[in-house]
């Protein structure tokens, strides 16, 4: 018999209108990393949500190590060495990185709370493991991936050996998700077992052991990684073949759409004088995709921000359709050319608890089309958001009607591109825009884009995904230090030059280069 720590057996979760889990079965074995792999709403997540207690099955049995369990909630699935690190981080962002990693496991003497031991338990375990933290830093003043790894702690101070990653790269960096890889190694080596739920085919090869596929709620099968090619991953998940490559004739530019001219964008921090943005020119022209590529944290999101009105400038300038719209607000710049799919989409991309239907007009609601007198035309809304869902193959349990907070992240993603695009527009301002969606829809969004670039539109694409922006790219612009330092042909560079450019190894003269852009 197979040393299963876990087993969920004919598992099924329902909500209303949907399905989610339907009869699924899944073993891990001691010592392995178990993928999970899945299109948007295939009932991933859900089925994580299950074991770790946050969700109540209508049918099936769990066995823990062999023995029959009943999770009731997070602090049962604790107590069974089961620990999770959400898609969605759940740290509390004014406690600092100690304080979140014992919060509920504090020690208390006398009404007070005795951090010593804990303090000493948790730079053990950072050392132990190479996840090196700083114990007194805020949570809001740290980047994602050092957020990932207080979650991580949080399981390992839990002394939990069955950990459950969901979706633990959709935020990180190219070299942060090679560290985690790493630490997911050196995790097993140390007796853990994990569950690692994932779209990205590379990293399932990179250091899955076995991989198991669900499709619209079904288990599809389970395969040894080893044996088995990204293709054949890719059709199980997603029931047909996918083209793991962008087809697309070379651009031909017309004239210029957004001009950025010497933008800078100073620090909101006491203290900190270095410019987030430094002196940031370029043009970006009908019929062209324009990439930015860079690092995290390199500036990329304080440019977006000025461009879009989301944040202040410094100094510089904006100009759209030769109009300067700097001192212009965000809504006169969407309701004169700009589209823009954004970084954070909980923060600026929906009203997590709007419908979706109400989430798919946020830009157009005023319009005469779904107004009349100031009352909102339902019917139009609702007609105008089925379209948008049958055409976009968003996924949600009760059609428009659905609360988007309840939707699944890459469903949540496509509501955002699919209302962004969908709607007039003379450039789309594109920042990851295929972050934490499946193999499938990646492939949809890639088309159109290049749809969208081949009628004329411009495209300013912001991606840390190397193969998207080789891919996609008619030119690239590489950030680094809120400057830009290369300017690149996709099809004249290599990604090892690509990302020495990135890294700050390696840059161009670019005196002139913003002129001739």
């Amino acid at each position: 018999m197979d040393n299963y720590i876990i087993e969920m057996l004919g598992i099924t979760k329902e909500f209303p209108g949907i399905i989610a889990n339907d009869n699924i079965t899944l073993q891990l074995k001691k010592g392995e990393i178990h993928a999970l792999l899945g299109e948007n709403g295939a009932g991933k997540s859900t089925l994580m949500s299950v074991l770790f207690g946050l969700y109540q099955p209508e049918k099936g049995v769990i066995r823990v190590k062999g023995q029959e369990v009943r999770i009731k909630g997070p602090l049962d699935a604790n107590a069974l060495g089961i620990g999770m690190v959400h898609q969605h981080f759940k740290l509390v962002h004014n406690f600092t990185v100690l304080q979140n990693i014992v919060l509920g496991m504090e020690t208390v003497k006398h009404g007070l709370l005795k951090m010593d031991d804990a303090r000493k338990k948790v730079m053990e375990l950072s050392e132990r493991y190479g996840l090196y933290i700083d114990p007194d830093a805020l949570i809001e003043d740290i980047t994602v991936g050092m957020q990932q790894r207080v979650e991580i702690l949080k399981m390992l101070y839990r002394d939990n050996e069955i950990m459950i990653f969901d979706e633990p790269t959709a935020v990180l960096t190219p070299q942060e998700i090679d560290e985690l890889m790493q630490i997911m190694r050196n995790l097993v080596e140390e007796g853990k077992s994990i569950l690692f739920i994932t779209h990205k085919l590379d990293e399932i090869k990179a250091v899955a052991d076995r991989c198991s596929v669900l499709r619209r709620g079904k288990y599809i099968g389970t395969v040894d990684v080893a044996s088995v090619s990204k293709e054949e991953m890719s059709e199980m998940m997603v029931g047909r073949k996918v083209s793991l490559t962008v087809e697309k004739t070379p651009a031909s530019p017309g004239k210029t759409i957004l001009e950025v001219d010497h933008i800078s964008v100073k620090s909101h921090l006491e203290g900190h004088t270095k410019l987030l943005v430094n002196d940031v020119s370029f043009q970006v022209r009908s019929g062209e995709i324009v990439c930015i590529a860079g690092i995290d944290g390199n500036g990329q999101t304080e440019l977006v921000h000025a461009i879009t009105g989301l944040g202040a400038m410094s100094s510089g300038s904006v100009a759209l359709n030769g109009e300067d719209v700097t001192k212009k607000t965000i809504r006169h710049r969407n309701t004169h050319g700009l589209s823009h799919v954004p970084e954070d989409r909980h923060k600026h991309g929906l009203v997590l608890d709007y419908n979706l239907a109400y989430n798919l007009v946020l830009q157009q609601y005023f319009e005469p089309r779904f107004q009349k007198a100031s009352f909102l035309k339902n019917e139009e809304i609702y007609k105008y958001a089925d379209q948008l869902i049958e055409q976009y193959d968003i996924r949600s349990g009760e059609g428009a009607d659905t609360v988007v907070r309840s939707m699944s992240g890459g469903n949540q993603q496509k509501a955002i591109v699919a209302r962004e695009i969908a709607r007039e527009h003379d450039i789309l301002l594109a920042v990851q825009p295929t972050r934490g969606l499946d193999v499938g829809a990646i492939e949809y969004i890639h088309r159109e884009l290049v749809k969208q670039r081949d009628a004329g539109a411009a495209i300013l694409l912001i991606s840390l995904e190397l193969d998207e922006v080789m891919n996609l790219s008619d030119r690239i612009l590489v950030m680094f230090e809120g400057s830009i330092v290369a300017e690149l042909d996709p099809q004249e560079v290599t990604v090892q030059e690509l990302g020495l450019y990135m890294a700050g190894s390696k840059r161009q003269d670019m005196a002139g280069k913003a002129g001739e852009a």
